[in-house]
């Protein structure tokens, strides 16, 4: 399996914009960059290659990358545009979605439970995303919608009338079939000039356009996780999400 972790934007929600804040995935829990979290879970769970998609201030990112990876384990992407849309991201990616493999996508600003790694990589579905049923209010949650038991609408901002609602937080498995899917719809985004679309967008045009059932859902809704865009993600991130970590 080969991972995508995207690590370019400049986490402005965060922290402002002084042009010398550190990058998101450089944050330190007890002692360890989330970067490192991730390269070390994605080793354990027998990832085989890494692309990640690099831009503000690159240097530290891919030195802190290197540090972490074994011999032919890291590509490195980056994307001069990081103060576009996310789509810019994972477009600099595309082609490892065409590389006939499953391809496991993940942000780079998530701090979680690894059992989320373990429990995507081992579903039995060929394309899935990762799905808590405890769905944050607000506009900025990505929301995955069900009915039957199927995803039928995926983004943020979603209307309709749905079985079951649930948070993305931020993982999916790609399939070697989905994944050419997935290509196309980022270069009809940037060839269409939408350089501020976030790659949500992207990808839910193929949910919506795609195959029928072409994701399924992974539940993780036991298990602890957070997304780190506000001041108030990391205090939560720090004083009540990572003592419950399992590691």
């Amino acid at each position: 399996m080969h991972a995508i972790i995207l690590a370019a934007g400049v986490g402005s929600r965060l922290f402002g914009d002084s042009r010398s804040q550190p990058p998101k995935s450089l944050i330190e829990f007890d002692g360890r960059t989330l970067l490192a979290r991730h390269f070390e879970y994605l080793q354990v769970f027998g990832v085989e290659k890494l692309t990640l998609v690099v831009g503000y201030r690159k240097d530290l990112v891919v030195a802190e990358a290197e540090q972490c990876s074994p011999p032919g384990f890291l590509e490195v992407i980056e994307n001069p545009m990081y103060r576009g849309g996310s789509i810019i991201s994972m477009w600099y990616a595309r082609e490892t979605y065409r590389r006939g493999q499953d391809v496991l996508f993940m942000d780079a600003d998530i701090l979680y439970d690894t059992d989320i790694i373990k429990r995507l990589i081992d579903s039995s579905q060929d394309s899935a995303f990762v799905y808590d049923d405890d769905l944050d209010e607000g506009d900025d949650p990505v929301r995955i919608c069900l009915r039957d038991g199927n995803v039928v609408d995926f983004g943020k901002r979603i209307v309709g009338q749905f079985d079951a609602m649930g948070e993305w937080p931020g993982f999916m498995k790609v399939s070697a079939d989905t994944g050419p899917l997935i290509a196309a719809s980022l270069e009809n985004y940037i060839e269409g000039g939408q350089l501020m679309s976030t790659y949500e967008e992207a990808i839910r045009d193929v949910v919506i356009g795609g195959p029928d059932g072409v994701f399924g859902i992974v539940d993780i809704s036991d298990l602890n996780w957070i997304e780190i865009d506000f001041p108030e993600d990391l205090e939560r991130a720090r004083e009540v999400i990572l003592p419950k970590l399992k590691t």
